[in-house]
């Protein structure tokens, strides 16, 4: 029993007609069934390709698979009885989410041209293909052409131009099939064949010098036109070989809706068009990192006099508290830590803005200290022996916390 497959015959057919042969039950899922057709319009899961998804009697199709050349296809009766719903022999009405399957074409046979003109540039050859929601990704091996030892940026665009133009090009894209091996080979083919009969031959232009040619059990449209356009992201070495990421057909178009969106937006704010936009960036750049520089300096002489203060206010005296709102929680863990070795009692450093208090003791065990007392006034925190801190949701709770830690220590 074979599944005749109707896809292969007209790739645009949305609707057809089949006679039910066989109802298999789900082992994982007892409510789920595998219908088998005759025929069928719904392409199954392979190749790279993720298969078709639709309604047969309006029922929602979620999972269509092949296994030795039937197809199965997945429903979920929700506790109806399949027998009644899909009687053995009737006929029953298929239709595929053409959006999905159109989309699915673009994408697949976008990777055909641009597989196929990066083994005509560059003798790459395609190990590795995955569809995946966001791009796709390619994975180029250079071994036709070993003069070439790397895949970057600029051979990548190289290549996705004349992919491009092979579009623009309407390149027709036909399917052969040959019983044998021998007659396939004839073929101008990009990749050797890894089967020996019933081989279907996927070529896009011309068979003296097509954009790609190569064994394929997927979907495509009938000419290169409709991929609409691709569009190279990055190229990144993988385990010997160079990952392109990409994407083809309406997804690319969206992804660069999106990615242009961006460029407005940043052209607004730097009051800057495209074409200048990058020096406007730059420009913008190089005035942070001033800025940042400028910052980091003042704090450093901030922290450094604080510092000195401080140790000139500790004298031989016991605990001592201060209070900060500009800097920031770091700033003051590197000013009490900057002191270690001259607090002689407790030295209390209070960041305002989070209502935390930082501890910082050569005598004392400030971890334990605050891990001891902060849950009473309802606060948390932690710390080593040197250095904790405490956090406080009232000033009153924080004030009373640190009044009480200065009598355990005086």
């Amino acid at each position: 029993m074979k599944t005749k497959k109707v896809y292969y015959d007209d790739v645009n057919l949305r609707e057809s007609t089949a006679k039910v042969l066989e109802i298999l039950s789900c082992k994982d899922n007892p409510s789920d069934v595998l219908i088998v057709l005759d025929e069928t319009i719904f392409f199954p899961t392979g190749g790279g390709q993720s298969c078709d998804l639709g309604t047969i009697n309006n029922l929602p199709v979620t999972d269509v698979s092949e296994k030795e050349e039937v197809i199965y296809h997945r429903i979920s009766l929700d506790g109806a009885d399949a027998e009644k719903t899909f009687p053995v022999g009737s006929e029953v009405t298929l239709s595929i989410d053409w959006e999905r399957r159109f989309d699915n074409m673009q994408r697949h046979c976008g990777e055909h041209i641009l597989s196929g003109i990066f083994y005509k540039l560059f003798g790459g050859v395609n190990r590795g293909f995955h569809m995946g929601e966001d791009y796709l990704t390619i994975d180029i091996s250079l071994e036709d052409k070993p003069e070439y030892k790397e895949l970057n940026m600029d051979m990548c665009l190289e290549a996705e131009l004349m992919a491009n133009q092979a579009i623009w090009d309407n390149l027709p894209v036909v399917r052969r099939v040959f019983d044998s091996r021998e007659e396939a080979e004839k073929m101008p083919l990009r990749k050797a064949l890894a089967i020996d009969e019933d081989i279907s031959i996927v070529t896009i232009g011309d068979v003296t010098d097509p954009a790609d040619s190569v064994a394929c059990c997927g979907t495509h449209p009938e000419r290169a036109g409709q991929v609409g356009m691709i569009k190279i992201y990055k190229v990144e070495p993988n385990k010997g070989m160079f990952r392109v990421f990409f994407e083809a057909g309406k997804r690319a178009l969206l992804a660069y809706d999106k990615q242009y969106d961006v460029l407005t937006t940043l052209g607004k704010d730097l009051s800057a068009g495209v074409p200048d936009l990058m020096d406007k960036y730059n420009a913008r750049n190089e005035k942070t990192k001033e800025a940042r520089d400028r910052l980091y300096n003042i704090t450093k002489e901030v922290l450094r006099r604080e510092t000195k203060s401080i140790s000139e206010a500790l004298g031989d005296s016991g605990s001592l508290i201060m209070e900060y709102e500009m800097l920031t929680a770091d700033d003051i863990i590197e000013l009490g830590r900057g002191l270690a070795g001259s607090i002689p009692s407790m030295l209390f450093l209070i960041h305002k803005p989070s209502l935390t208090v930082f501890l910082f003791s050569d005598k004392h065990d400030c971890g334990k200290t605050v891990k001891e007392n902060a849950a009473v006034f309802g606060g948390k925190g932690g710390g080593n022996s040197t250095f904790a801190r405490a956090i406080f949701s009232r000033r009153d709770d924080l004030d009373s916390f640190i009044k009480a830690v200065e009598m355990l220590t005086k």
